[in-house]
């Protein structure tokens, strides 16, 4: 026996701050250890759909020695008492009632009767049979054949119901009733049985209550079943959000990895160095650190989805001041060149190597700053959730803005990352490109003179 009880809040705005996670940890509190009841209180998630934050899988062969090691494993999570689990279930149901027909084949094959006529009259009476179909217009409705809801649930009339079928031997129509060839016992049996890899499965699950990190507490269950000793051909397994997280982890690694490579590879066939790429993508690893220290500072959850998402898009955005600073100074250099009258690859002093990085940045330093300020500019409101009412600004004047709401707690992590990111990079590019610049110069010319 089940049911729902959704609440549904009003919009933020009109809740006068009041906090739906805080809520929650009320409701929790207040339904938590009602006798003889499961209660789960839980949030409509946005974004792609996730498993339960804590979910322990247990396969095997033996289903009895399956659930001895669940109920092991549950009690033992529970005696440590581990703080933010809402409540361990299996997602087993036990003892659901089961009503056993054993036919009697030889009985049965003496009246010329098959076991599958038995079994389809009992189907068709429990659970209908199509007969037909009702068509009004362009509608249909299928006609099906069962026993009333009085007949239905009595399990007399459904043994003594009539079984009709034509005999082989004589070809006449005969009837007898499900009692003559069949009996019935009552039993208890498993609601349903789980498979994974074609191995019988029992999950133990449960939600992490508001406020506290799930993955802390998943840390904290693989420490404490670490030295889980199992039965031979029997083992454990955390998946469920967590898993999935990994995968998305993994699969935002290897995007972010194939971005740098794309990137890399137009650097290098446009500025034909190996060098200058190395330096603007050396920019792109370092803006990872200001997402991590902003994070950090500002005591923000590290979103998966969103923030990778976000550290992705860096890839593509943090590039652009680099290549702008670098392709300056590279222009300064071959001025310089023509002014004294010099070969294209002629080597520079470092005086005038010094003179051309200076020169371009201050040249490129209001390009620089615009971009990452129009950007970082851009993202706060998506970052903080500002909601403008533009219908009541341009009629009446009041443009109702308020910040916050569903759509910052989705969007926001993945803006914060590009604004930290970004802001970081930024100061980055100013002072780590040129040092960097005149660095591999100076490298390059006395490579040059030493093999010339």
């Amino acid at each position: 026996n089940k049911a729902r009880i959704t609440i549904n809040f009003k919009e933020f705005e009109f809740r006068e701050g009041v906090k739906t996670g805080e809520l929650m940890k009320e409701i929790s509190a207040a339904l938590i250890g009602m006798p003889g009841v499961e209660i789960s209180v839980d949030k409509n998630r946005e974004g792609p759909p996730l498993g339960k934050p804590i979910n322990i899988e247990i396969r095997g062969e033996n289903f009895s020695q399956l659930l001895s090691i669940s109920d092991d494993i549950k009690n033992e999570i529970e005696k440590e008492n581990i703080s933010g689990i809402e409540g361990l279930k299996i997602d087993l149901e036990l003892s659901k009632p089961e009503l056993l027909i054993h036919i009697d084949r030889d009985q049965a094959r003496r009246l010329g009767i098959s076991t599958s006529q038995i079994a389809s009259t009992v189907r068709t009476a429990l659970f209908g049979k199509e007969i037909s179909k009702l068509k009004e217009g362009e509608d249909e409705y299928p006609i099906v054949l069962r026993l009333d809801n009085k007949y239905r649930y009595s399990v007399s009339a459904l043994m003594n119901q009539r079984i009709t079928f034509r005999n082989q031997s004589n070809g006449q129509i005969k009837q007898i009733p499900i009692s003559s060839v069949a009996n019935y016992t009552y039993n208890s049996t498993y609601g349903s049985v789980n498979r994974k890899d074609m191995k019988r499965q029992v999950t133990i699950y449960s939600n992490v209550l508001e406020g506290f990190n799930e993955n802390k507490i998943n840390e904290q269950l693989k420490t404490l079943l670490k030295n889980k000793e199992l039965p031979p051909g029997y083992e454990l397994q955390f998946t469920g959000k967590q898993q999935e997280q990994a995968e998305t982890q993994d699969f935002l690694s290897k995007a972010l990895m194939i971005a740098i490579a794309l990137i890399t590879l137009i650097l290098v066939s446009q500025f034909n160095s190996a060098i200058k790429p190395f330096i603007i993508i050396v920019t792109v690893l370092f803006s990872t650190i200001g997402v991590f220290f902003g994070l950090a500072l500002f005591n923000m959850d590290f979103v998966i989805i969103m923030t990778g998402i976000g550290i992705v898009s860096l890839a593509g955005i943090v590039v652009n001041n680099a290549i702008v600073l670098i392709d300056y100074i590279d222009l300064v250099k071959i001025r310089k060149r023509r002014e004294l009258n010099m070969n294209e690859n002629s080597i520079l002093s470092s005086e005038i190597a010094m003179e051309c990085i200076q020169e371009a940045g201050q040249k490129r330093l209001k390009p620089v700053l615009l971009t990452a300020i129009t950007t970082v500019l851009g993202l706060l409101p998506l970052a903080t959730g500002m909601n403008i009412n533009f219908y009541t600004l341009l009629t009446e004047f009041d443009a109702q803005i308020f910040f916050g709401g569903d759509n910052a707690i989705f969007w926001g992590p993945m803006a914060w990352t590009v604004i930290f990111g970004l802001s970081f990079a930024t100061f980055l590019t100013l002072i780590l490109v040129p040092v960097m610049y005149l660095l591999s110069d100076k490298i390059r010319n006395k490579m040059t003179t030493i093999f010339s």
